[in-house]
């Protein structure tokens, strides 16, 4: 019995005895912990901040130069064309060949298509056909009334002898001057052939269209086997017009202007116009006209703006920026514009300041306190901070510093 509780005791656990040392798998434990935390904050560090960010951006442009104008007011429009024209057949008819292709510069009277001329032939033919006819008619009348001229000749001489009787001299008189009539009828008869067969030859001439004017070709509009009008006959089975061709000389600007700042515009007014597809390209310019017609919806005025280079690269229904310029007053010296233009949109304040982000060679952002000027449009001068040729981000996001790497994004 004692034995059975001595037992006992030995297995019972005695809470006072002190704890031993920590485990060294424990330790080992919290040292990796340690160890990866400390890895993944310096790969953050390393390779985190090093990502690129995608940014738009935007060229600085210097102002001055052979164009050193005060702005006195900017506008948004587009380039048209002030001679543009679908041409169409003058008949209805089907299309037999289309010579155009988008693209193609035709002169003026080139051939752009041909009509099926079958109709137009024919009539044509006839028309030939029935000049010829009377054409013969003249020949045998004319050799009739030659014969009745000669009977009338020698009854006269026999009249006079009173070998004849005076009524048959009568008789041949009369037919004489029938045949004459006659004559005269005919050769107005083929007259009007003549005139029918010209007709004709016009009706022939309507199934080629030619082109109205020296130009560009901007849509092709049919193709053979369709049946084309010079009016909208058929509902939308049949086309109105062979293609559309624009006069590239022709090309302006036309802007609308706010009724508040129409009176700042005057005719020969210098104007710098810049197309949105190419914004580091100024176009010197000047106004045509302003015409006297307000939009009652919109409060603005037209202007019409003649482009002083002709290029290529300038098409219809582009958007265009335009600056109407202000030289100085004579007697006062003409200073050009100092610094550079940037998109208002690349300017944001930090600490109380105006500042751009650069970007570097390396396509690291260094941001810049810059020192800006007047408005232009949508763009600001910047006359300290910045040089000519420089690129800056647009629309920066709060959180952009110096030393961040970034990238282009694509173009939307």
């Amino acid at each position: 019995m004692n034995a059975s509780a001595d037992l006992l005791k030995e297995l019972r656990i005695d809470r006072k005895t002190p704890a031993g040392p920590p485990s060294r798998r424990g330790l080992w434990i919290t040292l990796a912990v340690v160890a990866a935390l400390l890895l993944a904050v310096a790969g953050w560090a390393l390779f985190g901040r090093d990502t690129a960010l995608e940014v738009r951006t935007a060229p600085a442009v210097a102002l001055g130069g052979a164009n050193a104008n005060t702005s006195v007011l900017d506008a948004s429009g587009y380039v048209v064309a002030r001679r543009m024209a679908t041409v169409s057949a003058k008949i209805t008819g089907r299309v037999k060949e289309v010579l155009i292709e988008e693209g193609m510069r035709v002169e003026v009277g080139q051939v752009l298509a041909t009509l099926d001329p079958i109709d137009a032939d024919a009539e044509r033919r006839l028309a030939t056909s029935q000049l010829e006819a009377s054409r013969t008619q003249i020949t045998a009348v004319r050799a009739r009334l030659t014969e009745a001229e000669d009977n009338t000749t020698r009854l006269s001489r026999l009249v006079e002898d009173r070998l004849v009787a005076r009524a048959q001299y009568d008789q041949a008189i009369a037919q004489r001057d029938a045949l004459r009539a006659e004559l005269a009828t005919t050769q107005r008869n083929a007259q009007v052939a003549a005139d029918r067969l010209r007709i004709a030859d016009i009706g022939s001439d309507n199934t080629i269209v030619r082109a109205p004017f020296a130009g560009v070709v901007i849509a092709k509009a049919a193709q053979p086997g369709e049946i084309v009008s010079p009016l909208s006959a058929g509902g939308g089975f049949t086309r109105t017009g062979i293609g559309t061709i624009v006069d590239m000389d022709s090309l302006e600007v036309e802007v609308e202007v706010g009724e508040a700042f129409i009176g700042r515009v005057q005719p020969k007014m210098p104007v710098e116009a810049v197309l949105n597809a190419y914004q580091d390209w100024r176009i010197p310019a000047e106004v045509i006209a302003i015409i006297p017609a307000a939009d009652r919806g919109k409060a603005t005025v037209k202007v019409r703006i003649a482009l002083k280079e002709k290029d290529p690269r300038i098409v219809p229904d582009m958007g265009v920026r335009v600056s109407f310029l202000e030289r100085p007053s004579e007697g006062q010296p003409e200073e050009a514009p100092q610094g550079v233009r940037i998109p208002a949109r690349a300017i944001v304040q930090r600490e109380g300041g105006d500042v751009v982000f650069v970007v570097g060679a390396d396509d690291t952002l260094e941001r810049r306190p810059v020192q800006l000027g007047r408005t232009l449009g949508d763009d600001r001068q910047v006359t300290q901070g910045l040089s000519e040729g420089e690129t800056v981000v647009l629309d920066p996001a709060e959180g952009l510093e110096s030393g961040h790497k970034v990238k282009l994004a694509p173009a939307p």
